[in-house]
Order: structure tokens, then C-alpha cells, then sequence
């Protein structure tokens, strides 16, 4: 259950009423995007995940980048994150734990789990593999998805953003991530 006490969508003024009513108009209102509607300019902020992963999915592929945003998101613990990439992975037709992946989906997943880890510490051979695949754009593409992806997987956590209904189903399939445990 969500931490905090949110407006509900007739209680919405301005831009974030504007902003809600067209989500609605799309059937694309989520139970973050709602709680992120109580202010419009982190809305808009949180927004900007979408230019980010349409750069992402230009840049690697679609399977790829949903490897890589899974691969945060189960990293960092996000259950709500975590599942909508699990669903995107079964309709990929992908078993969401226990699935072969590519040389360079591999290196996507290392990566984003060293970005959740300790980004200070990526090593410098995981960048000479990436850049068998990847230029120095696609790159900075991806390590900004990463980012944008982890401030995503926070702010659902720290506030408890509940699961949409749709995904409630897929809860069984999350695998908490279990590194944390041995931090002191």
C-alpha cells in the first residue's frame, strides 16, 4: 500500500488534471503515474523515461532493452518495476528467470546490475566489451536509461507505489534481489 495519501483524479487541478485526462483518453494511467500526478513537475520529470527508453530501444533493440531495464529494476528490488519488465518479457516469449541471453544482452545485464551495485566500480573491461557492440552514444544512452531507470525503481519503493491490477498475477515470478542482505 502506497505510503502516502494521494489526490484522486477529480481532485487533480491544471496541468496535472490536463496531464491526467489524456492518460485516461489513452487507457495509460498507472498507479505511478497517478501518484506522480500529485505534482506536475515531477510528473514531468518521470516523463522524460519514455524519450529515454524510445533512445534505449533504438539504440539495442527491443529485447535487449527490456533485458537491461529488468535487470535494474530486479537489481534494485523494485517489485512494481521489476513486474511490468517481466510481463514484457513473457510477451517477448521469454521465461523471466531462466532465459538465455546474447553476448551483448549478457553485458547489458552486468551493467545494469553494477549500475544499482556501485556505479563507482564499473569495471573497465565490461566498457571494452560493450563497445564491441555499442559506440560511445549508445553508450551514454544506455548508462542514461540506467539511470533514469533506478530513480524510477526508487521512487516506486521509497513510496510504496502499489502493483497495478494487471500485474498483480506476475508476483510469483519476482525474485527479490538478495545482495543487499550482507551489507553492513
Amino acid at each position: 500500500m502506497a505510503r502516502v495519501h494521494l489526490k484522486q483524479p477529480n481532485e487533480l487541478t491544471g496541468e496535472a488534471k490536463a496531464a491526467y485526462e489524456k492518460l485516461e483518453a489513452a487507457g495509460k494511467v498507472t498507479n505511478m503515474k497517478l501518484v506522480m500526478l500529485q505534482d506536475y513537475g515531477i510528473y514531468k520529470a518521470f516523463m522524460g523515461w519514455y524519450d529515454a527508453w524510445e533512445s534505449l530501444e533504438k539504440a539495442v533493440g527491443l529485447r535487449a532493452a527490456t533485458i537491461f531495464a529488468h535487470s535494474v529494476s530486479t537489481t534494485n528490488g523494485c517489485l512494481l518495476c521489476s513486474l511490468f519488465f517481466i510481463s514484457d518479457l513473457k510477451a517477448l516469449g521469454l521465461d523471466p528467470n531462466n532465459f538465455e541471453t546474447s553476448e551483448n544482452e549478457k553485458l547489458l545485464q552486468q551493467l545494469g546490475q553494477q549500475i544499482v551495485k556501485d556505479p563507482t566500480k564499473v569495471p573497465d573491461e565490461l566498457f571494452e566489451g560493450l563497445r564491441k557492440f555499442y559506440t560511445d552514444e549508445q553508450i551514454i544512452i544506455i548508462v542514461g536509461f540506467g539511470a533514469q531507470m533506478q530513480a524510477t525503481n526508487n521512487f516506486n519503493s521509497v513510496l510504496g507505489v502499489d502493483v497495478d491490477k494487471r500485474l498483480l498475477p506476475l508476483k510469483e515470478l519476482f525474485k527479490p534481489a538478495t545482495w543487499r542482505e550482507n551489507i553492513k
